[in-house]
């Protein structure tokens, strides 16, 4: 089929046909997917998120596939900070008439990429026409054995905090991206990973499985901002979160990033999300993959080195 053709031109079977062809799976295809029974004691976990275009993407910056991987992180980074493991997807798309089913193939391509790291499959979904182009996608998981779900309301006095993924990039890359749009000037391409990081952010799979195993009591991850998202935990938990200023340092990166565009990096590391980066609470030593970022103590809110964060705006949907 020819993919410079439009949505309307193909009609709603033959999207479907490139969307199942992009992210094949034998459980996609019927009414709904029958998914195979979840291992001996283990329970199921769920999760949805949206993104439409103009407010968490936008096609200048983003190529199809991007967009597809950085729906899937996005949900399945929900997934693994419950101490489960992603192992299906559901995409809803809805589309303006005019759009090119190439985009939507792109999206398809690039959610069965990320979906192939975890082992995961899209198992079904729907798509519309609408005003705008809009993605849904809800992610499935499997939560094994007998421990609890690293549930927000779990950090306890005395914990360490700890973190897997890089903090403020995402945020840094979202600025070079309104400075320069994807043309990012010659002197500065060394930035190009940040860039990378906002249109497609990236969480070593596992890890929130590992973190659940070895200890962990609480975790969420790095989505509307860091000082919001743990402040969240550090509420929901009846303790205080005391960062750790020295761990948080921004990275060469960062520094070179906030130079260039007169920012101070730190307003990344502290506000900045959608890097979903994995933060948890535990008693024993950081697990495989993480780091010590922090420690819980009586009290409420969230500090740094005991004081107030310099930065902590975050994001709104409304």
């Amino acid at each position: 089929m020819h993919l410079s053709k439009t949505l309307a031109d193909v009609g709603e079977a033959n999207v479907i046909q490139e969307i199942t062809a992009a992210a094949p799976s034998n459980l996609n295809g019927d009414d709904a997917a029958v998914l195979f029974p979840a291992a001996p004691n283990s329970r199921t976990v769920a999760s949805t998120d949206t993104m439409v275009e103009g407010r968490h993407f936008t096609r200048t910056w983003s190529t199809p596939a991007e967009i597809g991987q950085k729906a899937i992180v996005a949900n399945f980074a929900d997934i693994e900070a419950m101490g489960a493991r992603p192992t299906a997807a559901l995409l809803a798309v809805i589309a303006p008439k005019n759009t090119p089913l190439a985009l939507v193939r792109g999206i398809a391509e690039g959610i069965a990429s990320r979906c192939a790291h975890y082992q995961a499959e899209l198992v079904g979904g729907d798509v519309s026409a609408g005003s705008e182009l809009v993605i849904t996608v809800t992610a499935i998981g499997s939560l094994g054995g007998s421990l609890p779900p690293l549930t927000l309301d779990a950090a306890r006095v005395s914990q360490k905090v700890v973190a897997h993924g890089k903090i403020g990039h995402s945020a840094a890359g979202f600025a070079l991206l309104q400075r320069f749009g994807r043309s990012l000037p010659t002197q500065y391409e060394d930035l190009w990973p940040l860039i990378d990081a906002h249109c497609a952010p990236w969480i070593q799979p596992g890890r929130g499985v590992i973190a659940r195993s070895t200890g962990a009591t609480a975790m969420t991850d790095n989505s509307d901002g860091l000082i919001h998202d743990v402040g969240m935990l550090a509420k929901r938990s009846g303790v205080r979160i005391d960062l750790h200023k020295d761990a948080l340092q921004p990275d060469p990166l960062l520094q070179a990033a906030g130079a260039v565009l007169d920012t101070d990096p730190w307003e990344w590391v502290l506000s900045g999300g959608e890097d979903h980066t994995l933060i948890a609470t535990t008693h024993k030593d950081a697990p495989s993959g993480f780091r010590v970022i922090g420690d819980v103590h009586r009290g409420e809110g969230i500090t740094v080195d005991g004081g107030p964060a310099a930065y902590s705006a975050s994001w709104e949907s409304f």
